[in-house]
């Protein structure tokens, strides 16, 4: 249910700066999300498509770009890709992991007519 609120909040972001560009209608919403993030790309789109009803934003689709969970090592500072929830360095071993991407969750472009 999560998703209910925070797309709320991205259909007022969108709506905004499509009325500061003077657009008169939004194609698409190019939104990027951490692996970590926990949003459902589906429950998204359901609520949008809800939301944004009698809204310039009503047909918009939303395109999700992924990002992967990566990690910095604290005792080494090598940077990986976290597979598998696998927080262990592959260069030293070291289970001194610190998140540095995929918890994202943010709107990268709008494209309007």
């Amino acid at each position: 249910m999560h998703e209910l609120a925070i797309t709320q909040g991205l259909i007022n972001l969108v709506l905004e700066h499509a009325r500061k560009a003077g657009a008169k209608k939004v194609l698409r919403v190019n939104v990027v999300a951490g692996e970590l993030s926990g949003f459902v790309d589906e429950c998204m789109q359901f609520y949008y498509d809800q939301l944004s009803k009698g809204t310039i934003a009503e047909e918009a689709k939303l395109s999700f770009k992924r990002v992967p969970t990566q990690g910095r090592c604290r005792d080494c500072g090598h940077e990986f890709i976290i597979e598998e929830l696998n927080w262990i360095c592959p260069e030293c071993k070291s289970n001194n992991i610190q998140l540095i991407k995929g918890m994202e969750l943010f709107v990268e472009s709008i494209e309007v007519d």
